[in-house]
């Protein structure tokens, strides 16, 4: 997946982007780390090497930095990174690494310390784009229903993570890359200084 702000990306942020596009970020809840190429390229980064300009918000580099890792499903290195991040930005990294790693109740404890994060309204209208072709379902009607939910994404996640031929699984992948690439893209802006 990449990013909508390539033009401000480094050429390793976009490599790392596009190493193993197709598997990369597509399991709910990993069971294994990602590549070993991912790894090595991953720990050749620093947060003021992802943009091809000055870094001007060091703590959001690290914000994508950690991202970059959950990208991979490298889950210990992101929240390595998440749990030193104390802004809305990191916290969010840190719930999504919770979600990814299958501690459901603790995601929801970190979404709550960024409930009213900037990629909300965004996030809730680009997932209703998601939702609409899939049949009704309460599970997923209620994802954006009064804006976007992230307990109720977490609750998603938890019901569907094991059961791959559940319709739901796909909205739920495809709602969870929306999310990283969002989160993603806010942090860059940010780090940009813009």
């Amino acid at each position: 997946m990449n990013s909508d702000q390539p033009d401000i990306l480094s050429a390793k942020a976009r490599e790392t982007l596009r190493l193993n596009a197709a598997m990369a970020y597509s399991a709910l809840v990993p069971t294994t780390e990602g590549s070993p190429d991912a790894r090595v390229l991953l720990q050749s980064l620093a947060p003021d090497q992802l943009l091809n300009q000055f870094t001007s918000s060091r703590i959001d580099g690290r914000a994508m930095l950690s991202g970059l890792w959950l990208w991979h499903d490298f889950l210990t290195e992101s929240h390595e990174l998440s749990q030193q991040i104390n802004t809305p930005n990191g916290a969010y990294w840190h719930a999504i690494m919770h979600r990814r790693e299958g501690d459901f109740s603790n995601s929801k404890y970190w979404l709550a310390r960024c409930a009213n994060h900037p990629i909300h309204p965004t996030l809730a209208v680009k997932a209703d784009d998601v939702i609409r072709p899939y049949p009704a379902d309460k599970s997923i009607f209620r994802l954006t229903s009064q804006g976007w939910d992230g307990p109720a994404f977490v609750d998603l996640v938890e019901q569907v993570h094991h059961s791959p031929s559940d319709p739901r699984h796909r909205v739920a992948v495809a709602l969870q890359q929306l999310e990283w690439r969002l989160l993603f893209d806010h942090c860059t802006r940010a780090a940009a200084g813009n």
